[in-house]
């Protein structure tokens, strides 16, 4: 089980250049990835995705990736074209403005386009610190999310067997369910009646609440989906989605045994798993 937060950085460094990448992520229903590189380094994008996709289920996760040179060689490219038109586009509004000052060549060194410097970096050398800085710093953001997750297994765990514990005391009240429903019953016959009580009306009445009332059904579909829910958090990899799917069928079965059964004990324990449930999906909310 791994939390759906985590966070990693690693620095590699070769000839004068650094590459740092950093990994972090937040909660989210589906995964999102995003990147923030230099744009010389775009190629590498999509390799970066792969990677973080082949290793992450759900969330949002981002990664930087920030370079440092100590020094590298400059290719200077002057655009001779676009300089002769910048100057005489400039030079034919001054003469309509009547300025008799020519143009410098600071202006039109300014102009867009006219002068561009390009760094002259080895991509392959980039390349291969990147990828390493990459999977250094996706470890520890692993290993944050498998420190994390544990802890929230452990306190998911708990309330689970709170879950346990207050199903096994539901399901020992069966019979005192039933009771409760015969003596009622015989209570408001004797009400009606007086002395003349019908014991087979009373059966009849009591098995119909009974098919009406059990939780017997409830309590074993209950049984299934614990079980089911412990099975899927030891033995999945990403089980986040398909614990959130079973909490909702906890929750539906919860909610029918506190609407069935007129037992005050029983109601009581509903309320005790209602609470530990819902402190169950908060924590899933952080779960991949």
């Amino acid at each position: 089980m791994k939390s759906m937060t985590g966070y990693g950085i690693e620095e590699r460094q070769k000839d004068g250049l650094s590459v740092s990448v950093e990994v972090k992520s937040y909660n989210g229903r589906f995964l999102d990835i995003s990147c923030a590189l230099p744009s010389f380094l775009s190629p590498l994008e999509s390799g970066i995705r792969e990677y973080i996709a082949s290793r992450s289920r759900r969330g949002k996760v981002e990664v930087f990736v920030r370079i440092k040179e100590a020094e590298s060689a400059v290719k200077i490219h002057v655009n001779g074209k676009a300089a002769a038109a910048y100057y005489e586009s400039v030079l034919a509004l001054a003469k309509s403005l009547k300025i008799r000052k020519k143009p410098g060549l600071s202006l039109i060194l300014g102009m867009e386009g006219v002068m561009e410097a390009e760094k002259d970096r080895d991509i392959k050398a980039c390349e291969y610190l990147v990828n390493a800085a990459l999977k250094a710093a996706f470890e520890k953001f692993d290993g944050q999310r498998l420190r994390e997750g544990q802890h929230t297994k452990e306190n998911i765990f708990s309330h689970i067997k709170t879950l346990e514990d207050s199903l096994g005391r539901i399901a020992s009240r069966g019979p005192e369910l039933e009771n409760s429903i015969r003596e009622n019953l015989r209570r408001r016959f004797a009400e009606l009646l007086n002395d003349g009580v019908d014991e087979n009306r009373v059966l009849a009445e009591t098995a119909v609440l009974l098919v009406k009332y059990t939780i017997a059904e409830e309590i074993s579909r209950l049984e299934s989906h614990l079980g089911e829910f412990r099975a899927e958090a030891e033995n999945s990899g990403a089980p986040g989605k398909k614990l959130d799917f079973l909490s909702q069928e906890i929750n539906r079965e919860i909610n029918t045994i506190g609407s069935k059964t007129p037992v005050l004990d029983v109601s009581r324990e509903v309320v005790v798993m209602k609470d530990a449930l819902e402190n169950i999906r908060e924590q899933l909310r952080n779960i991949e």
